[in-house]
């Protein structure tokens, strides 16, 4: 087995042999016979063949390719079915497949298939608000003028929409070389692509916007806190269930703002009761007349006192929403309550001692569980501080509050205290420590994951005195007016004596409790006028007329 392709390997070499002998003998005949025709030498003999060999190959070469290029040409021609028909060009483009071929090749066909807007397109592409290949197209683009800017209604490409505009606001406004405080970005509630952005024409709040009418403060939806860059209101859907945080550095405008706010809560909020403390002194003293308690005091027991009441009001209400779900009845409607307090920082500071340490952890406890237990009794708190350090006001308290507003400060970690710890990881944020200190009132309210920029307003004394004798005018009329009872005789009482504080041996024999036990008969008044005893200079245990107007009013 093994020999035969050896066997078979030598008998071709024998056949090429042989053959290659044959093509020899018949050239040479060949060229033999040439020489004898033409009587030329051997050499003269080879170099012709040669040279007409090769000739002959050249021109069949020739005429192969010219053939060939000729039956492809045919080929290539249309049939009378193929030829094209001229169509519009806004047909074409409709047409077209949206099939990029590559990032640059793609920006050019976008471009001239939709007619870009320069500005926007190049603004928003660096940006990285859109890709290289998208395009902000010029028909879909209007710019509108405002008293103090330029407002762009754009659609953002397809699969994209306004939040990534937001996301990257700060970085569009370089691009329309401005700052961020120079921005503000409005979404369409009907379509997600849809962009209002208004760019400044200069910093915000260079001229300050005149005050609100009592009807434009009516009519807003929610309570106004301060004008928008543009001048429109802004401020909050509500106080109902939600808590505020005031924060920023001194002489920053902080009470007036907390002023406007309360003269508007006064005029759009309708029936409340209204608790301060005013840790200035004198910051809030224009509403003393209409509070159900005001306190002047930076004494932190005061505070304390003031947090023991409100969270015995909100364990009273729950216990009375319990009774109507067990009876099956409608839930009670309760009078809103919202507890003021300026300059919160010193309420919860200490001496470092030991007794000083554990009311500062006292206080907090109650603070905390009357911002975030207290919000579905009715009860609302607002805090304000001119010292938003890390340890100003507890963590535990912080974090509880569902709106905050900072005014300017002077680094972000302090921002941070007041917005929160993750804001800057929100959209769009503001950093308070780039506002204009020399602009009073400004702030960055951030409500419901979303920041706006504002500014306080600035009422006139003259206007907050008419609201506030206006609602202590309504007050004194619903008290007059209201059905006798144990608590309007110790009212008007107290009244006709022109005293803000009785003691109960003096009150009681004038209400018919002869009771002579001092404690049985502070519980039968206790009982009798509904209203928790307070206690008065010296330690003296009485009533005082602010408390028993509020339980007056309240039940009105």
């Amino acid at each position: 087995m093994g020999k035969k392709p050896q066997q078979s390997k030598g008998e071709d070499t024998y056949g090429q042999m042989t053959g290659a002998i044959g093509v020899l003998v018949i050239a040479f005949g060949v060229l033999a016979a040439i020489k004898d025709k033409l009587g030329l030498s051997w050499p003269a003999t080879v170099l012709l063949t040669a040279g007409t060999l090769l000739a002959a190959g050249y021109m069949a070469w020739r005429l192969r390719t010219g053939f060939a290029q000729l039956r492809n040409g045919l080929k290539q021609l249309p049939t009378p079915a193929q030829q094209p028909v001229a169509q519009p060009a806004v047909a074409l483009r409709q047409e077209a497949p949206e099939s990029p071929v590559g990032a640059e090749q793609g920006a050019e066909t976008a471009v001239q298939a939709d007619p870009a807007h320069p500005e926007l397109t190049a603004a928003l592409r660096t940006a990285g608000v859109i890709g290289q290949n998208e395009v902000i197209r010029a028909d879909e683009v209007t710019i509108g003028t405002v008293q103090n800017g330029s407002v762009y209604n754009f659609l953002v490409p397809k699969g994209r929409t306004y939040e990534d505009v937001e996301k990257r606001l700060g970085t569009v406004a370089g691009m329309f070389g401005v700052t961020r405080l120079h921005m503000k970005l409005e979404r369409s509630r009907d379509n997600e692509r849809h962009v209002q952005l208004l760019k400044l024409h200069e910093p915000p709040f260079t001229h300050a916007f005149p005050a609100p009418t009592r009807q434009e403060i009516a009519t807003f939806a929610g309570v106004p806190l301060g004008h928008d860059v543009t001048g429109q209101l802004a401020g909050v859907p509500t106080f109902d269930k939600a808590s505020l945080l005031v924060a920023g550095m001194t002489q920053r405008g902080k009470t007036t703002l907390i002023n406007g706010l309360i003269t508007c809560l006064l005029i759009a909020y309708g029936d409340f009761e209204l608790y301060l403390l005013d840790g200035k002194f004198c910051g809030l003293t224009k509403f003393e007349k209409i509070a159900a308690r005001y306190e002047s005091s930076d004494d932190p027991a005061v505070f304390e006192e003031l947090l023991d009441e409100l969270n015995a009001r909100s364990d009273s209400r729950y216990k009375k929403i319990k009774e109507a779900i067990r009876n099956r009845q409608p839930a009670p409607v309760f009078t809103p309550v919202i507890f003021i307090v300026d300059e919160t920082a010193d309420f919860f500071s200490h001496d470092e001692s030991k007794e000083g340490k554990e009311r500062a952890r006292r206080i907090a406890d109650k603070a905390r569980s009357l911002v975030s237990k207290a919000l579905e009794s009715g009860i609302s708190t607002v805090l304000m501080t001119q010292r938003p350090s890390t340890n100003a006001i507890p963590v535990i308290v912080r974090d509880q509050f569902l709106y905050r507003l900072c005014l300017y400060v002077a680094s972000s970690g302090t921002a941070k205290v007041a917005l929160g710890d993750t804001y800057f990881e929100t959209i769009a944020p503001i950093n308070p420590a780039l506002l204009d200190p020399d602009i009073k009132g400004q702030a960055v309210l951030f409500v419901n994951g979303r920041s706006i920029l504002i500014r306080g307003f600035n009422f006139e004394d003259q206007f907050i005195w008419r609201v506030v004798d206006a609602i202590h005018t309504r007050q004194q009329k619903t008290l007059d007016e209201g059905p006798t009872s144990p608590l309007k005789q110790a009212i008007d009482l107290m009244r006709n004596d022109r005293v803000e504080f009785m003691p109960t041996a003096d009150l009681a024999p004038s209400l018919g409790i002869t009771e002579a036990d001092p404690v049985e008969r502070g519980k039968q008044l206790n009982r009798l006028l509904g209203v928790p005893a307070d206690k008065g200079p010296k330690g003296v245990r009485g009533y005082r007329l602010a408390d028993l107007k509020a339980a007056a009013l309240s039940a009105a």
